[in-house]
């Protein structure tokens, strides 16, 4: 955190902040530190105060109407690059919140046509700057996914990180994400904690390829659950992956 602040506040590189280049600050570097500093200890997420941060190697704008992106998303990414063997194809993204998925799919697969819904049109603005930051077309649309279809597009693969802590989490919760990370973009209710899940698995039954795959970022304690649901529905070789820290956070199923 002391060197995101002191790049950003000095324009120093990693090498230079290690050789305490930074001793003799500015007045205005001095106070741009310190306003820093006071909004962090308000537990606002330093990504929302610098306005940006890296994910998969690339920069993305970040501010309150878009969740942070996590490292637990980019495990997800790689799965996706991993399997895909389909030549151009055509990628769905729901409730893409920054682009980040969509736009490292776009960048990571060539010839890949990649669209993006969410229902926030001010998230949409941010993952539209962020496209653009990063070079890449994508196709954004705005879809409240729980009550609109899609048009009739057919797609190779579709994936979607939703909301999915449910409300009897918010306790376990730091004030750093309850308190500034967009509450639309995280909850679901106690009673009905897989609704986006059973949404998009549906529309994905309508507008997958047959052989195509449906990915999803899960809720951790809803594994074994979200097995059954897709199972269910049909899909086929449905596998549950665990993240970095061994927490059930990933699951893939083919149509």
């Amino acid at each position: 955190m002391t060197y995101l602040i002191l790049k950003e506040v000095c324009d120093l590189p990693f090498y230079e902040i290690v050789c305490r280049k930074f001793n003799d600050l500015s007045d205005v570097q001095d106070k741009k530190i310190q306003d820093i500093v006071e909004r962090l200890k308000k537990y606002e997420p330093l990504q929302y105060i610098l306005g940006k941060t890296a994910f998969f190697g690339m920069e993305f704008n970040t501010n309150p109407f878009v969740l942070i992106p996590r490292p637990e998303t980019e495990e997800l990414i790689e799965w996706v690059l991993s399997e895909n063997d389909v030549p151009n194809p055509r990628i769905l993204d729901l409730c893409t919140g920054s682009g980040c998925i969509a736009i490292v799919l776009a960048k990571k697969i060539p010839g890949a046509e990649l669209h993006a819904l969410d229902i926030s049109s001010a998230a949409l603005d941010v993952a539209k700057l962020n496209a653009r930051k990063n070079g890449v077309e994508i196709i954004f649309r705005c879809v409240d996914v729980l009550k609109e279809n899609c048009d009739d597009t057919i797609f190779d693969i579709m994936v979607s990180n939703p909301p999915y802590v449910t409300e009897k989490e918010k306790q376990e919760m730091k004030p750093n994400v309850l308190q500034y990370e967009p509450p639309e973009a995280l909850f679901v209710p106690n009673d009905n904690p897989l609704i986006f899940y059973d949404r998009i698995s549906d529309m994905a039954l309508r507008q997958l390829n047959k052989g195509g795959k449906l990915y999803f970022e899960i809720n951790c304690n809803y594994g074994k659950q979200m097995v059954s649901l897709l199972e269910k529905k049909g899909f086929s070789h449905v596998e549950l992956r665990k993240d970095i820290s061994k927490n059930d956070r990933m699951i893939r199923a083919i149509k």
